[in-house]
């Protein structure tokens, strides 16, 4: 079993522990001059199975330091068989987990917590559940958020609806131990002929008196399946008013159960999310990994109520020294070399497509060009397109075209503007500092990449290019997560 960082497909500026599973990014907190982060986490299996809250902690969101295991689960106990999604607050000199206490013998999973007095390096579980029942009329109730609004704290549960509707269920409180049900806080639309089952994860941003409610797609016959989010206000009785239509969070495959946190002393969110692999279980269990985390990204909200995604601005430190530039136009008959790139890189360019054809980079990973990554952009459909087909070999591995809206590829002339991060078996694709694609990929081989610029098109795209091989020297290559957590009650 290969577990070494010596796997070409486990990254290495994401973060994950070095082998094993891991899902749901968990209780992003910042407490005493550190970021918390959490995640969903199996130390015995590269499956979902046996969920323990993995952890890490950063001073700056560059250095990362593995932390023992903070939550597992208790024999017997009411979380015999999972300490699964929730999030973490801090309050004076104490972190406090929420989570979803998961039993086999039941179908909800009630909410409960644990403590940490030390920094997050031992958690002490509170003897009793904290909300045991879910309400009336519920079909599913899972992963509480909690937060701090006007002098009380909130929590929204993910639920769904015995009349079909998805839900987050909303909970207040003056002093965190005792809880009032205050209703559902958001459904889904019950004229809905499809659509999500059941919200996973619910995640609420403040900003100002707008407000941005993200939520994952759950389905029981196809389990996790997409997030989307809303925008809107609050109404005066407490429930969330939707002022836009949902859309995808990311438009990517392989996104899924993003976390927010508030950053310290700033009018700024940070948010991870889970992407999960795009090949199949039998390659990942001989690799003895699946999953990572996304890089953190800044969340803000747009005038016109969009969400807009970008790096955290930390991650410039990153870079290190720019390995390719270049400015200039590809033809159909000549595409434009940029030269080679690292496996685990960040990009930035300015494109001006084609008006004929789809234009664009192509990331070649290997030695006859017969595996590429193709990021381009269709102006007749005004679209970011990222097309996997040719990404690998290995017949494991995923494929697909997956695209994003992206007007500005249709007004003639008009340069459109990504950033693209690239660490071994993910990408995240950036366009304009606002939407974003997350996708895996595979090569199978371990050479040089290159970078092409190209077009389908009679025409030409111009491009603007530069990019800098990423530093990961001062990353945790080897995570102590074999230490467990407080077992508790």
């Amino acid at each position: 079993m290969s577990t070494s960082p010596a796997d070409p497909h486990l990254p290495a500026v994401h973060l994950r522990p070095p082998r094993n599973w891991i899902n749901d990014p968990n209780g992003l907190v910042f407490h005493d001059g550190y970021y918390h982060v959490f995640f969903q986490y199996n130390p015995h299996g590269p499956q979902h199975a046996n969920m323990h809250w993995g952890h890490y902690r950063s001073p700056d969101l560059i250095t990362w330091e593995p932390l023992p295991v903070a939550l597992a689960p208790t024999p017997g106990g009411y979380d015999a068989d999972g300490c699964f999604s929730g999030n973490a607050i801090s309050t004076g000199d104490r972190m406090v987990a929420f989570y979803s206490a998961h039993r086999n013998d039941r179908w909800w999973q009630p909410v409960t917590t644990a403590e940490s007095h030390d920094n997050g390096h031992t958690w002490t579980k509170r003897p009793d559940l904290l909300i045991p029942e879910p309400p009336a009329g519920t079909t599913m109730y899972r992963d509480p958020y909690v937060w701090r609004q006007n002098e009380r704290w909130r929590m929204l549960v993910g639920s769904a609806l015995d009349d079909g509707r998805a839900a987050a269920l909303l909970y207040e409180s003056e002093d965190l131990e005792h809880w009032t049900y205050r209703g559902p806080f958001h459904t889904s639309d019950t004229t809905a002929d499809a659509g999500p089952i059941g919200w996973e994860c619910p995640q609420y941003a403040t900003f100002g008196n707008r407000n941005a409610l993200i939520l994952s797609d759950w389905t029981p016959q196809g389990g996790p399946s997409h997030t989307t989010v809303v925008t809107g206000r609050e109404k005066d009785e407490g429930g969330f008013e939707a002022t836009t239509a949902p859309v995808p969070l990311d438009h990517g495959p392989d996104f899924y159960a993003p976390a927010l946190l508030k950053a310290p002393g700033e009018d700024r969110w940070l948010m991870w999310g889970w992407a999960w692999e795009a090949r199949d279980d039998a390659w990942a269990h001989e690799t003895g990994w699946a999953g990572v985390l996304t890089l953190p990204r800044e969340v803000t909200l747009n005038a016109d109520g969009t969400v807009a995604q970008r790096p955290a601005r930390e991650l410039l430190a990153l870079r290190g020294p720019r390995v390719l530039h270049g400015t200039g136009y590809a033809t159909q008959t000549e595409p434009a070399e940029l030269g080679q790139i690292g496996h685990t890189f960040d990009l930035t360019a300015a494109l001006v497509p084609d008006p004929t054809g789809t234009s664009g980079l192509r990331l070649i990973t290997s030695a006859d060009g017969s595996e590429h990554l193709d990021i381009s952009l269709d102006p007749t459909a005004g679209h970011l397109v990222v097309d996997r087909t040719h990404a690998s070999t290995d017949a494991r591995a995923r494929g697909g075209v997956y695209t994003a809206p992206c007007p500005a590829a249709a007004r003639p002339n008009t340069p459109v503007e990504l950033r693209v991060i690239v660490d071994r078996s993910i990408a995240e694709v950036y366009l304009a500092d606002e939407q974003v694609l997350t996708l895996r990929f595979y090569p199978s081989t371990d050479g040089p990449w290159r970078l092409q610029a190209r077009t389908t098109g009679a025409g030409r795209g111009e491009f603007a290019v530069a990019a800098w091989n990423l530093i990961p020297e001062d990353l945790p290559r080897e995570a102590q997560l074999a230490g467990r957590g407080t077992q508790g009650a």
